[in-house]
Parts: structure tokens; C-alpha cells; sequence
């Protein structure tokens, strides 16, 4: 049987290289070849031991690009050759939230890379129906339709239309996303960071304001940038307890919040200031097949791209001995991608 290199995630701050055979794709999956990976917050948190709901060991990775090798049986919508970009949501299909269409919050979901072994590996073998044919589209960026698609259903969720004054507090990958997916939909878009870092990048790569939510004439800015009032639509990515409790002071009276970050706590906020606003408040999880075609979609067109998020890139052959110091240490990075 043909080997292939694999990178094992040991347990906590113990990366393994292992040798393992390549799978045999089952019935109804395909054989991937992994050109690129994208590493995640996910992967981050695994490796120091924080991601709850994971066990050891794991083979991290679940923003994928490949090419299909390989076809189980029952398979003919897909083609030896072709680019894909992997769904890593494993969904049940019989629990109420997917039979209603809510694969994403299904409630025995499986994700590749977290709760099943992902792409740090040189082979994959996936359900097809998980699996989006992106050819035409750079692999690099093809590796982050993952991240995007989060960031669209947040944008979905948030039901963003065009003109709207929508904020994205959070300026990590998922709060680019959501600012780069809503300016595509035509809304007007201002993004809250702390980081001048990160301010810098929405303004170069983005094209968008860039406010920084500490500042004292925050509230004036905010509402200078959104004519003249506070967002009618606020999206937090920051997963930061202060920030969230905060949310309810950025929307206009009739507004909403959409929450696709989260920590691990209790939101609080005032109760008089959530009712006079008759605020809706809502959580985002993962994405759907939906979320996925349309980034897919809009990365064809060009109106997003791997620049505007993408910082540092690794090559999987040095992956593990440079991963604390180049990954888990490195305060600049805000997505990096491996390449294969």
C-alpha cells in the first residue's frame, strides 16, 4: 500500500510526523490530493490544549483545497482532475436541524479536522458531498472559501442589504470575511479593531474604514461613518466577552447583532437598552453548502480574494518544527496557508 506523510497533532503542544496509508475512498467519497491548507484559530487552540470537544490524537486542518485522485462507488458528478474545496461540516441529515435544511447546527455534527482527522495530511479521503468543485480558482484562495463561508452565513444571518450601515467589530479572519462579503453585497461597512495592525490591513486590503473601538470619540466616528447614527447592523467576530457585552450600544434603535465569535461565558447587557432598541440578537455557526457556492461564487468574480485576510505561508514539510514559533507565537499572523 502507497504512504503518505501525516502530521498528528499527539496531544496538547505534541506535533508527530507519521507515516500512514493513503485511504481507500468509500462508497460515495473521493480521494483528495490536499494542495493547501489554511490554518485556523481552531488549530491554534487545539495544539495548546484549549478547544473543547477534542480529543487526541488529531490530525488538524479543515480549510482545504485539493485534487480529486480517487472515486468510491455510486459517484458521477465528479471527475478525476478536479479542484475542490472541502466542506469539513459532516452533518447527520436526520436530526430536526438538518431536516429542516439547518445542516450547519446539526446537532451530531462531525467536522473535519476537529472531530474526524483533517488535511494536515498529504491525502483525504471525503464524502462528495462535501466536496465544491472550484476550478478556475487559485488554490490559495480556494483554501479559504472555508473561512469566507463563515463569514458569509454570518452576513446571511445578519440579512445585510444593500446601503445598509453595517459594523464588523473583530478585524481576525472571520471579521474580514464578514466585511468583505457585506461590501460585496453592496451594504456601507465600517470595521471596529483594537490593533492598529489590523486597522491597516482593512484600510489597504479591504478598501474600508477602520475605527478603533477604544478610542474616546469612538461613539462620534461611528457615527459619522454611518450618517450621522450608530449601525443599523452589527456583526461581532471578536468572541471577546467585553465586546459582545458591548454590542447593544452600537445599533440604532431597530437594529440587530449577529454574533458568529464566541467565548466561553455569559453575555450580560442592560436589559432597558436591549427593549427600547427592539433589538434581535442572533448566533452564527459554521456555514452551509449555500454559504460555500456563494464565495465560491464571488471568488470567481474577484470581488473577494485570498489578499484579504491571507498574512504567512508554510510549507507542510517544515510544518511541524516551525509550528509554536512561526504559528502559535507569531502576534502578526492573522491567516496563514500551507502549501503542499
Amino acid at each position: 500500500m502507497a504512504e503518505m506523510n501525516t502530521l498528528v497533532c499527539q496531544e496538547p503542544k505534541v506535533m508527530q510526523w507519521i507515516k500512514r496509508e493513503v485511504p481507500i475512498p468509500g462508497d460515495n467519497e473521493a480521494l483528495v490530493k490536499i494542495k493547501k491548507v489554511g490554518i485556523c484559530g481552531t488549530d491554534i487552540h487545539a495544539w495548546a490544549g484549549h478547544q473543547p470537544f477534542f480529543s487526541y490524537p488529531r490530525v488538524l486542518g479543515h480549510e482545504i483545497c485539493g485534487e480529486v485522485v480517487g472515486l468510491g462507488k455510486n459517484i458521477n458528478k465528479l471527475s478525476h482532475g478536479q479542484q475542490v474545496s472541502v466542506i469539513p461540516y459532516v452533518s447527520c441529515d436526520k436530526c430536526p436541524a438538518c431536516k429542516s435544511g439547518r445542516t450547519n447546527c446539526c446537532e451530531n455534527i462531525s467536522v473535519i479536522g476537529v472531530h474526524q482527522d483533517g488535511g494536515f495530511s498529504e491525502f483525504l479521503s471525503v464524502p462528495v458531498s462535501n466536496l465544491l468543485v472550484v476550478d478556475g480558482i487559485d488554490p490559495e484562495s480556494a483554501a479559504l472559501i472555508e473561512p469566507f463561508a463563515i463569514s458569509a452565513h454570518a452576513v446571511r444571518r445578519a440579512a445585510v442589504q444593500p446601503g445598509e450601515p453595517v459594523l464588523v467589530v473583530g478585524a481576525g479572519p472571520i471579521g474580514l470575511g464578514a466585511a468583505a462579503i457585506a461590501k460585496a453585497d453592496g451594504a456601507q461597512v465600517v470595521v471596529a479593531d483594537t490593533s492598529p495592525a489590523r486597522r491597516e490591513h482593512v484600510e489597504k486590503h479591504l478598501g474600508l474604514v477602520a475605527l478603533d473601538p477604544s478610542d474616546g470619540d469612538f461613539d462620534a466616528q461611528l457615527r459619522a461613518a454611518c450618517g450621522g447614527s450608530l449601525a443599523q447592523k452589527v456583526i461581532d467576530a471578536t468572541g471577546n466577552q467585553h465586546a459582545m457585552n458591548n454590542t447593544v450600544n452600537l445599533i440604532r434603535h431597530g437594529g440587530s447583532i449577529t454574533f458568529v465569535g464566541l467565548f466561553k461565558g455569559d453575555l450580560q447587557f442592560s436589559d432597558p437598552e436591549f427593549h427600547k432598541k427592539e433589538t434581535t440578537m442572533m448566533g452564527s455557526r459554521n456555514a452551509t453548502g449555500e454559504d460555500f457556492a456563494k464565495v465560491g461564487r464571488l471568488m470567481a468574480q474577484g470581488s473577494i480574494t485570498a489578499a484579504m485576510m491571507l498574512t504567512h505561508r508554510y510549507e507542510f514539510t517544515a510544518l511541524a518544527e516551525i509550528y509554536e514559533q512561526q504559528v502559535i507565537n507569531n502576534r502578526e499572523l492573522i491567516k496563514g496557508v500551507i502549501s503542499f
